[in-house]
């Protein structure tokens, strides 16, 4: 291997298309499940340049011949050289840290911050904060060992304005952790999480419905990405890389989710939005049937909605913990509050709106007639704005909605 990633599972890694997207150079992923094949990696050092994720960043540092003065007090190594056969090592992950910190206008003079975690992230994150002049810094963890507090004990800090989570807690797979309750932190003024997938972690999610500005980690990623690149190819990248890299990636990853009315539309636009999109295309309903093995009126007559509703929540959060999607959802799935999270964590849902007498009924459980139509849109019309970022409206040629929401798409996450 030349040059990738190493770390005890990579599954959910960006790491290889970033790379590949800023330099020329083949990235391998390289995953090393266990402590020994770690070992045994780095003692043959077969490799010009990786990169070092959970949780290898402490374990490294003994076998680099050299050590940067800022990784070294950290204690924490990410990126490795491998020069003549000498490894050196250093921490692109401070800078990484503090580009997120910039590109957000986050001061940290005179803030209060709360860690969560305490690996080698954390020593990381606890430098820049540091060095920005925090006023206090808090450390949390699972055990409360070491000089740290219970995530329990942590909820009792009135005081913390900034809260950094440094812990795989609501990293993919394992999508809709939350370590805190942030009602807890009345002065809270941002939350940034260093998970990078999904993009909307848990914490992230209930950081915005209280209206606090919440940030995650792909930026930070595709940042100390970059500052690595140019520690493997040994020169400086282009002025604005960082940010444009982060936006064209973010967008070629990112799903649209549709939600609306039963009979707005939503599968026809969504294939289309798909291909104008190079996406892929999910419909909700279908992987429903294709589970319960039945058509969904069949569910709704024997066994109810109930019954319905568990199963689209079910595989509503195994389709949205995936990316790169346009996923077209049935007109109930906003009935179900953590259903809109999961839609959020990985990309901005739009509404479909056609007005109530154009709505299609053919076959729908709950579309009996005109009547039942205007009583469900009153009822969840609330539901799809709260649950939405944009609406679409579906009332005229297909191009043209499909326009629309591709234009709702690029203003959403602001790529222009």
């Amino acid at each position: 291997m030349e040059y990738g990633l190493i770390g005890a599972r990579l599954g959910h890694s960006y790491s290889k298309i970033i790379h590949e997207r800023v330099c020329d150079y083949s990235y391998e992923l390289h995953p090393l499940p266990t402590e020994e094949q770690a070992r045994a990696f780095l003692e043959a050092r077969e490799f010009r340049a990786i990169n070092v994720t959970i949780p290898y960043k402490q374990l490294v540092i003994p076998y680099c011949d050299e050590v940067e003065p800022r990784a070294a007090a950290i204690g924490a190594v990410n990126t490795v050289v491998n020069r003549g056969g000498r490894l050196y090592g250093y921490n692109t992950d401070y800078a990484g840290f503090a580009y997120l910190l910039q590109a957000h206008g986050i001061r940290l003079a005179g803030a209060n911050v709360l860690i969560l975690g305490s690996g080698g992230t954390h020593n990381t994150v606890t430098a820049v904060c540091k060095d920005g002049g925090a006023a206090g810094i808090l450390t949390a963890s699972r055990t409360g060992r070491g000089g740290t507090l219970t995530y329990a004990q942590a909820m009792e800090h009135s005081e913390v304005s900034l809260i950094v989570n440094t812990t795989p807690a609501g990293m993919y797979p394992d999508n809709g952790t939350c370590l805190l309750d942030l009602k807890c932190f009345p002065r809270l003024s941002a939350v940034l999480d260093v998970v990078y997938n999904p993009f909307r972690t848990e914490l992230l999610l209930r950081a915005e419905e209280l209206g606090v500005p919440a940030y995650c980690g792909f930026e930070m990623l595709v940042g100390q990405a970059v500052f690595a690149a140019e520690k493997f190819v040994e020169k400086r990248m282009p002025e604005g890389v960082i940010a444009q890299t982060h936006r064209d990636l973010k967008r070629d990853l990112s799903n649209v989710s549709l939600i609306g009315m039963p009979g707005s539309g939503k599968s026809t636009v969504g294939r289309a939005l798909a291909r104008r999109l190079g996406k892929t295309y999910v419909d909700l309903d279908e992987i429903i049937e294709q589970r319960a093995g039945m058509p969904i009126p069949d569910i709704f007559a024997r066994q109810g909605e109930d019954a319905f509703r568990r199963c689209e929540a079910q595989v509503l959060a195994d389709v949205s913990r995936e990316n790169h999607q346009v996923i077209a959802c049935g007109g109930g799935v906003v009935k179900v509050p953590g259903n809109t999270r999961a839609l959020r964590q990985n990309g901005p849902v739009l509404w479909v709106r056609r007005p109530v007498e154009r709505l299609a009924t053919g076959g729908r459980p709950l579309s009996t007639g005109l009547d039942a139509l205007m009583k469900m849109e009153t009822e969840r019309t609330p539901l799809y704005r709260a649950a939405s970022d944009a609406a679409v409206d579906n009332t005229g040629r297909l191009e043209d909605t499909v326009a629309a929401a591709v234009d709702a798409f690029e203003r959403t996450f602001d790529y222009r």
